[in-house]
């Protein structure tokens, strides 16, 4: 079994590190100080367009998007790779389209929804958004509320959401609904492209999150769709969401890897050179633990991740393997990053280290896309036998 990268995948990795290194890291410093101030968790409008003018030049944008409509069309197991070096970072920054949401187009989209969302979204022309939660319902889809009733050709959608990322600059958002209040996750949940302006779509609130990031609470009152907007089948939006949230749940053990690898390389420059009582920081045995801990379970993590990855790309069936990379890695990242935090001392509880910034990001991973809870409820149910 082979577990290095192809040569391709590898010079792309570099490709990202270097990216990484030369254009995200030297803006840490002034999203450190934006989010210090209150400002939020972002760059300005200026660099924002310099990164997009760079990664674009650079050949990074559609990496996996199809070939045809001007994507490179690479794996999972090469995304990895790019999500890894993307997560070393605290320097917020999507290589456009935003990978789940395009996995979820690309599973779905009539030749009338490729032309009019996919295309324009692999060419980085528009922003995307999905509506899954609700203030009663979070990772148990069973519960979701808002329905979707036919009238005519078209689709009135009634509910809300809560937890969307962008939902305020967003050109489209993909809203999950009830078509089938018996069925519901078994049959009666669809989607739907409801574009921003869409009268009923309102966006109610900003809700403040850790670390400077936001998410929004909208509304659909009335909200009425036209049917050829239906994405996918109606009915079955169940199984292109699962899709959407496993590829965002493989991002994040990458990211999770990524900012580990960070938290330990910091913590493994920094023991040398701190003294306590006359001894270096690097001599305390409890200091060499955790680095010889964090060294063993980055390289377990990224082990596993990249074997989920690989099976995805030979189209087996990895449901269990991304509930336990998305519990395991966050969980691992989220105790070095920790551990880091502690190296530093008073340091480390400072807003001038990107360490504070990992752990806020960390810790809101540990609940996105299924706290880890119940991912590891998954697991075992299906080990044990216990699904009803």
């Amino acid at each position: 079994m082979n577990f290095e990268l192809s040569e391709e995948h590898r010079m792309l990795k570099d490709l990202v590190s270097r990216f990484v290194r030369d254009e995200l890291m030297p803006l840490e410093p002034t999203v450190l100080a934006r989010e210090a101030d209150g400002k939020g968790l972002g760059v300005g409008a200026a660099e924002q367009a310099r990164l997009d003018e760079v990664s674009r030049n650079l050949g990074l944008w559609g990496l996996d998007a199809p070939e045809d409509i001007g994507g490179s069309d690479l794996p999972a197991i090469a995304m990895v790779g790019v999500n890894e070096e993307l997560g070393r970072t605290v320097t917020p920054y999507t290589l456009p389209p935003d990978s789940p949401n395009l996995r979820m187009l690309m599973a779905t989209v009539t030749e009338r929804q490729r032309d009019a969302y996919l295309a324009p979204y692999v060419r980085g022309e528009t922003i995307s958004a999905i509506g899954i939660s609700e203030p009663g319902a979070g990772a148990d889809p069973s519960g979701m509320t808002t329905r979707a009733v036919k009238d005519g050709e078209d689709w009135v959608l009634n509910g809300r959401k809560i937890w969307i990322s962008r939902a305020a600059e967003a050109d489209f958002t993909i809203v999950m609904a009830v078509t089938d209040k018996e069925k519901r996750s078994r049959g009666g949940i669809s989607a739907f492209l409801v574009d921003r302006d869409t009268p009923g779509f309102n966006v109610l609130r900003r809700i403040p999150m850790v670390g400077g990031a936001a998410t929004y609470e909208v509304a659909l009152e009335d909200c009425r769709v036209p049917g050829w907007k239906l994405l996918g089948t109606e009915g079955e939006g169940f199984a292109p969401m699962q899709l959407r949230l496993g590829t965002r749940r493989i991002e994040m053990a990458s990211w999770s890897i990524g900012m580990a690898q960070r938290a330990l390389d910091m913590i493994v420059e920094f023991a040398p050179q701190r003294k306590t009582f006359g001894l270096p920081l690097s001599e305390r045995q409890a200091i060499q633990w955790w680095v010889a801990d964090a060294a063993t379970r980055i390289h377990a993590a990224r082990l596993m991740t990249y074997d989920c990855a690989w099976k995805l790309d030979q189209g087996k069936d990895v449901r269990q393997e991304i509930s336990m990379i998305k519990a395991y890695a966050t969980e691992m990242a989220w105790e070095v990053v920790d551990h880091a935090m502690q190296t530093f001392g008073a340091m480390g509880m400072t807003k001038e280290l990107p360490l504070q910034l990992m752990a806020s990001k960390l810790r809101t991973m540990r609940i996105y896309d299924g706290p880890t809870e119940v991912h590891k409820w998954v697991v075992a149910r299906n080990l044990l036998g216990t699904r009803r």
